[in-house]
C-alpha cells in the first residue's frame, strides 16, 4: 500500500480578525506596514483577505502534522508579535464578540472589488474567519471525486469540534457557529454536489465559467472541494480555532478519515453515500449545537451522543493516526469533548466575568481577552 498511496501531506489556512488592544474591538483597517513586515518575516505565507481587519495564513505543504505544528506555531506567533508594534493582536475567532461588520472595509484589490460588486450586502458582512485544511492526493483527479462525496459525511463532525463563533454582534445567539450562517448568505456554499467524475464535476465548473459568472473554481465555496491550485481535497467547514492544539488536532482528523476511505477503496469498499437532505441535517446540529447535542446516526435513524460518535471514529481511523504520524493529536480529541470547543471557552468567560460583578459590555471585553490569550497559546510540550 505504501508505493501506491497517495501522500496524504498537508497544508493548512487561518484567518484572523486584528482587534484594538486599547478598545479590543476589530480594527477598522489594519495598517499596510503590519502587512508587510509580516510578509518579510514569514515569506510567502501571509496575505490580505477580503476585509481590510483580517489576516490570513498559510503553511507550505508538510509532510506531517510534526511539521504542520512547527509552522503554525511560526506563524501564529509572528502575527502577533508584528500585530502588537501597532497596537493590535490577532484573534483566532470565527467571530467577534461585539464588533459590527458596517464600519469595516473590504481589502482594495482587483479580487476582492469584484466579489463586492457581484455580490453586494452579503460579502459585506464577512466579517468572520475560517480554517481551511489541505490534503494531498497525488495527481488522481478520480480520487479527489470519490473521496470528495464519501468525506462529506463527516463534515458535521469536524465543524462540531471547531465551533468558535457563539456571538455576533454583542449577542449570544444560541448557535456555537454563528459563522456559517454569514456564509451560507453567499453563493455557492454548503455541502457540495455529488459527482460520478471528475470530468462531470469539471463540466458543471464549466457551464459557470462559460457563462461568465465565475472565472475559475476557486469561486466554489462549498464545505470540501477539490482544490483549483493544488492536488488536494481542501475541507473549509471548520470555524477557525482559538487554541492552536485543536486545529492541528482538526487537521489530523481531516487527513486521517481520508486515509481511512482511501484503504476502503483497495478493499472495493466504500462509505455509503447519504443525500445532501440528510448531511444538511447535521450539518445545522453541528452548527446550533456544536458537540453538545449529538448528530444523527442515519443508519440507526437516531441521534447519537456525540462522544460516543467520536469513539466510533477514533476506532475506525487508529490505523491511520499510527500510519500518518498523529496518534497524539488524535488522542486530544476526547480533550476536546470533554472541556468543549472555543465556542464554549467564550460563553464560560462572559459568564465567569458577569458572576464577577461585570456588565454585558464588560463581560464581551473579557472574552476577547480571553481569545487574544488563547490565540498565541502554545500546547505544552
Amino acid at each position: 500500500m505504501a508505493d501506491a498511496a497517495p501522500p496524504f501531506t498537508l497544508g493548512i489556512e487561518e484567518e484572523y480578525l486584528l482587534v484594538d488592544k486599547e478598545t479590543r474591538a476589530v480594527t477598522e483597517k489594519a495598517p499596510e506596514g503590519l502587512f508587510e513586515a509580516c510578509e518579510k518575516r514569514l515569506k510567502g505565507r501571509v496575505a490580505h483577505e477580503f476585509l481590510s481587519s483580517q489576516i490570513e495564513v498559510s503553511t507550505n505543504v508538510c509532510s506531517d502534522i510534526g511539521e504542520a505544528r512547527a509552522e503554525l506555531a511560526e506563524l501564529r506567533t509572528t502575527i502577533a508579535e508584528v500585530a502588537g508594534d501597532y497596537g493590535l493582536a490577532p484573534i483566532a475567532a470565527s467571530t467577534h464578540p461585539f464588533s459590527l461588520w458596517e464600519s469595516q472595509h473590504h481589502t482594495d484589490r482587483e479580487r476582492y472589488n469584484e466579489i463586492a460588486r457581484d455580490i453586494q450586502a452579503p460579502v459585506r458582512r464577512l466579517m468572520i474567519c475560517g480554517m481551511h485544511v489541505h490534503v494531498g492526493l497525488g495527481d488522481d483527479d478520480e480520487l479527489r471525486i470519490d473521496l470528495l462525496n464519501q468525506i462529506s459525511y463527516f463534515l458535521p463532525h469536524l465543524l462540531a469540534l471547531s465551533t468558535s463563533s457563539p456571538y455576533w454582534r454583542g449577542l449570544d445567539t444560541g448557535l456555537k457557529s454563528y459563522r456559517l450562517s454569514v456564509f451560507d448568505e453567499m453563493p455557492r456554499t454548503g455541502v457540495p454536489n455529488q459527482f460520478q467524475s471528475f470530468s462531470e464535476y469539471q463540466r458543471h465548473v464549466d457551464v459557470l465559467v462559460q457563462a461568465g459568472l465565475i472565472e475559475d473554481a476557486t469561486k466554489l465555496w462549498w464545505d470540501v472541494r477539490p482544490s483549483a491550485r493544488f492536488q488536494t481535497l481542501e475541507m473549509r467547514i471548520t470555524d477557525v480555532c482559538p487554541l492552536m492544539e485543536d486545529a492541528l488536532t482538526i487537521a489530523a482528523l481531516f487527513a486521517c478519515l481520508l486515509r481511512m476511505l482511501y484503504r476502503l477503496k483497495l478493499r472495493n469498499q466504500r462509505w455509503r453515500i447519504y443525500s445532501p437532505m440528510l448531511l444538511e441535517e447535521n450539518r445545522w446540529r453541528a452548527q446550533r449545537y456544536g458537540l453538545d447535542e449529538g448528530l444523527v446516526d442515519f443508519g440507526k435513524g437516531a441521534v447519537i451522543p456525540f462522544g460516543a460518535l467520536l469513539d466510533e471514529i477514533t476506532g475506525l481511523i487508529a490505523e491511520d493516526a499510527e500510519a500518518l504520524g498523529c496518534t497524539a493529536e488524535i488522542a486530544h480529541l476526547k480533550t476536546i469533548q470533554a472541556r468543549g470547543t472555543g465556542a464554549h471557552r467564550q460563553l464560560a468567560a462572559h459568564a465567569e466575568a458577569s458572576a464577577a460583578g461585570a456588565d454585558h459590555e464588560a463581560a464581551l471585553v473579557a472574552v476577547v481577552d480571553r481569545l487574544i490569550t488563547e490565540t498565541t497559546q502554545m500546547p505544552e510540550a
